[in-house]
């Protein structure tokens, strides 16, 4: 390498797109390694030369958010404006500087737990009718450097054999599939979950490009205590090409947070009043991974929840909240990163969060009908009544969307959030009793 090559810092978009976007606000999406930056640091006080950060495929963005990286650690996101495919190496430093003080240590993973990263793992990516999707998931996750993994995809319900094809001419011995007739996520998952062969089972979603180190480092989270039984990681977008896009990662805060943590239904948090019903910091379906005797001990998923279903989601949340419930821990690991692609259509957006909407409504009437956790729910609402309206009004405003986005939404994405959630108990408790968990 010569000196003029150590001095530029070249990265890379985490979802390539060659498509130069066609909205003002669109933000560049990538990563920075602090040993990378170290690096061309190094070599300008060397050189006595100004050191450059030039972005790939940065036409028509002016703004990029970059995950700051350290070895096995996420450090925490940064944004910074972009010039002519460029950013200020200088401005960089600064910023990548501040994130490395706000670095919490690791969560040390504890010998006796007999978790190793050498741990046969099954991922299970759960696919309906969405094949050139998929076929990006599936190739990040044969990419991970995970020593022993299979992977099974579950075709639920599908219309057509474009799936079958696919995975079968791929002719890899590490993967297999298996179909779900009947349709509903939490069905496939449970069919992931009996026909796995591994003791640890690790779910993502079939729109999302996990990291090279996703898997090694959701198996290391299970030795982050004596029980854990669920390790989730982070979900942050892969692209804010669009207003709609930009606003569901506002909304979900599926990134906010770059610190390991232990949850446990013995010990409440501080930080998390409303605790265990603050569902938010356990993370999301899209990427976790569970002991699977345990999640089947415990009844698998609620099939009246989840996509293809009246509920249209929850079975995510619900089965974290389980797990913690039967006396588990549950790691959220940010570390473990799946990069996700947010819905980019006002149309496709307003289905989502309707399902979102829908998804938590049926929650929390699965909640209420369950007398010990109502009665719990209520203890909560009355010792931590202020720390439940702070909540509701942060859910309020992360739900109105910014005067940068809000001409191009539907003017009810927001205020319409109440009326799914109502919608989604309504659904819940009319739903059939179904295979899966029912409390």
């Amino acid at each position: 390498m010569s000196g003029n090559d150590s001095l530029c810092l070249t990265l890379a978009p985490v979802l390539p797109n060659p498509m130069r976007p066609s909205w003002s606000g669109a933000i560049w999406i990538g990563e920075v390694w602090l040993d990378a930056v170290d690096s061309a640091t190094q070599a300008s006080v060397n050189s006595g030369m100004p050191a450059v950060c030039r972005l790939q495929n940065a036409e028509g963005f002016s703004r990029a958010r970059l995950l700051v990286r350290d070895r096995e650690r996420a450090v925490g996101f940064v944004d910074i404006a972009v010039n002519d495919g460029e950013v200020a190496f200088s401005d960089l430093q600064d910023r990548v500087v501040a994130q490395q003080y706000s670095l919490t240590p690791p969560v040390p993973a504890r010998a006796n737990t007999g978790s190793d990263r050498t741990s046969h793992v099954t991922v299970i990516i759960c696919t309906r009718d969405r094949t050139e999707m998929l076929k990006s998931a599936l190739a990040s996750v044969l990419a991970t450097n995970h020593p022993d993994f299979g992977v099974l995809v579950v075709d639920n319900a599908p219309s057509s054999d474009s799936t079958h094809q696919f995975v079968n001419g791929l002719a890899d011995p590490r993967v297999r599939l298996i179909t779900e007739p009947l349709p509903g996520l939490s069905r496939a998952r449970n069919a992931g979950l009996l026909a796995a062969s591994g003791d640890v089972v690790a779910f993502v979603d079939d729109d999302v490009i996990v990291d090279r180190d996703w898997l090694n480092i959701l198996v290391k989270g299970f030795g982050y205590g004596d029980s854990v039984a669920c390790v989730s990681g982070m979900v942050p977008a892969g692209e804010l090409r669009t207003p709609a896009q930009a606003y569901f990662e506002n909304r979900v805060g599926w990134s906010e947070s770059s610190h390991a943590r232990v949850f446990e239904w013995s010990r409440v948090p501080k930080d998390v009043p409303l605790f265990p019903f603050e569902v938010r910091h356990y993370g999301t379906g899209a990427n976790f991974a569970v002991d699977r005797r345990v999640a089947l001990s415990i009844g698998g998923f609620d099939e009246r929840l989840g996509a293809g279903t009246p509920a249209s989601g929850g079975e995510d949340i619900d089965m974290f909240f389980r797990i913690l419930r039967s006396g588990r821990q549950l790691v959220h690991e940010p570390a473990a990163i799946a990069w996700h692609r947010h819905r980019s259509t006002a149309d496709d957006l307003r289905a989502q969060t309707r399902g979102y909407g829908l998804g938590l409504g049926a929650w929390l009437a699965k909640v209420a009908s369950d007398p010990a956790m109502a009665m719990l729910a209520a203890k909560t609402v009355v010792r931590r009544g202020s720390a439940l309206v702070r909540h509701l009004r942060s859910a309020s405003q992360s739900a109105s969307p910014s005067a940068a986005v809000e001409a191009d939404l539907p003017p009810d994405i927001g205020s319409g959030t109440w009326r799914f959630v109502l919608k989604g108990a309504w659904a819940y408790f009319v739903a059939p009793r179904a295979r899966g968990a029912a409390s």
